[in-house]
């Protein structure tokens, strides 16, 4: 399955159907946003183990920086850049696949590039996710710009679970 503007990859039982059985009060659809950081590897564990008691099924996502205006400035450092966003997706992509697959949990790894927020929210969109979990922020800029997760909450269209 294809999202608008990513390639996305299902693991897991009923990774190919959609009809699988949910609890009947609970989230549909867990979306989680992975980055490789301590915090969004918390994030991960939490939504993975959620999804599996409620039984429904999980959305990781890694959005994966542009190139940019470094991209314009510096060629070789852009090349890099996105060299190294590749092998992190790839990584995250084995990683979420094995634990998939072990904890027999229907997954969707969806990789994606651009604005953390704009990508998280047109994905959650696509999947029309119940939930949202992600891990707090560690950039001290964040305190007077706003993090993800704080505008993930201020737009107010799913609950934002926020994993320190």
């Amino acid at each position: 399955m294809d999202t608008p503007t990513g390639a996305a990859e299902q693991y897991g039982p009923a990774a190919l159907r959609h009809d699988f059985e949910c609890g009947t009060d609970g989230p549909r659809v867990i979306m989680v946003g992975v980055d490789g950081s301590p915090t969004s590897e918390h994030a991960a564990a939490y939504a993975a183990g959620l999804a599996r008691r409620q039984r429904c099924r999980l959305v990781v996502v890694f959005v994966g920086a542009p190139s940019g205006l470094v991209g314009t400035m510096y060629a070789d450092l852009a090349v890099a850049a996105a060299d190294a966003n590749d092998e992190l997706a790839d990584q995250l992509r084995r990683e979420v696949r094995r634990v998939a697959e072990e904890m027999g949990l229907p997954t969707t790894f969806v990789v994606r590039k651009g604005d953390p927020f704009t990508q998280l929210r047109e994905t959650a969109d696509h999947f029309k996710a119940d939930m949202l979990v992600v891990g707090t922020s560690a950039q001290a800029g964040h305190r007077f710009l706003g993090s993800v997760a704080t505008r993930l909450v201020r737009l107010g269209r799913w609950p934002v679970v926020v994993v320190p």
